[in-house]
């Protein structure tokens, strides 16, 4: 199989994993967090080996290049190159050099971006998975809160605050003030 077929397929797996996913009221560290345990559960589940906080390949830049970066989630298949996944909630072009370099090295590379939309795709033949999420102010000190329903279970919008009550039916067509009736439209 072609890696770049290996990417986008790894990547619709996760995504349908990750469209599971549901949390209320998270913070940004304990959305990521939520992201990476599902990942890996994802993964543990097609029977790889995981490593969280994996090193990569791309070395740090100065004053540290003597280490290298860290990769958020890696996984050893049986069959096939290794995959290396990295969660952020930013565009980071860090994170886009990072996992250009793991594919360079023969590992496929997914990016897992989640937010509120407005993703950009990285270069080929970095894989993308979106997951998006809504967002409002916390707390004063708190800063902003993520949430993340099923599609199925969100509630209806709210479409007025005027209660509706009975009504009686009116007989068309309907008078006007000076006693004159609207002529009956067609439809």
């Amino acid at each position: 199989m072609h890696v770049a077929d290996d990417s986008e397929r790894i990547a619709a797996s996760l995504g349908r994993r990750l469209d599971e996913l549901t949390f209320q009221d998270a913070t940004t560290d304990q959305v990521t967090e939520l992201i990476i345990d599902a990942v890996v559960g994802w993964a543990r589940a097609a029977g790889w080996r995981v490593y969280r906080r994996a090193s990569s390949v791309l070395p740090l830049p100065p004053p540290l290049s003597g280490q290298y970066s860290v990769l958020d989630v890696a996984c050893a298949r049986p069959a096939g190159p290794p995959v290396v996944i990295e969660v952020d909630h930013t565009d980071r072009r860090r994170t886009v050099e990072k996992l250009l370099a793991e594919a360079a090295a023969g590992r496929v590379a997914i990016w897992v971006r989640w937010g509120t939309g407005r993703f950009v795709a990285p270069p080929p033949p970095v894989g993308l998975v979106t997951c998006v999420v809504t967002r409002r102010s916390g707390p004063a000190g708190q800063g902003r809160l993520y949430s993340r329903v099923p599609a199925d279970d969100r509630p209806p919008p709210a479409h007025s605050g005027t209660p509706i009550g009975s009504t009686d039916a009116v007989a068309l067509p309907i008078p006007t003030e000076e006693g004159d009736r609207l002529p009956a439209v067609d439809r």
